[in-house]
């Protein structure tokens, strides 16, 4: 799964709709901001997504969801959103504050937005095909 050598326990894995658009933003936006190379990605429909879906006992057709991989604990929905923030720069980790909101008031905001995403952002047919300059920070 991991390059030889590196361990996926030092990064946090970030599981993403590769056919989304605002997926393969987020994924943009992230890599832009991580300088140390924390995160890493894989599609949740690649066969390493899968593979880690299966491991976390997730559904293997979860595709509305962003999922993310921290110290051998899996996060989805507005906790995994609010994950990727706290490791961000400031002033994201700001935004993990709204962890004290009820979990189910925010999933109700994620899911709403999960749900219009392709209407409002476009999705492709294929997964993304990264660019050589973030290709080493995919799994």
């Amino acid at each position: 799964m991991s390059r030889p050598n590196e361990s996926t326990e030092d990064h946090v894995i970030v599981l993403i709709d590769g056919v989304c658009h605002m997926c393969q933003g987020l994924t943009k936006f992230i890599i832009k901001r991580d300088p140390k190379g924390v995160f890493r990605f894989a599609s949740l429909q690649s066969e390493i997504g899968q593979e880690m879906l299966r491991r976390g006992g997730l559904p293997e057709n979860l595709m509305e969801t962003v999922v993310v991989v921290e110290k051998g604990s899996y996060y989805t929905q507005s906790a995994a959103a609010l994950k990727i923030a706290r490791r961000l720069p400031f002033p994201w980790p700001l935004l993990y504050g709204f962890i004290i909101v009820p979990r189910g008031l925010r999933n109700v905001i994620y899911n709403w937005v999960a749900k219009n995403r392709y209407r409002w952002f476009g999705k492709d047919d294929e997964c993304m095909i990264p660019t050589p300059e973030i290709r080493r920070r995919f799994l």
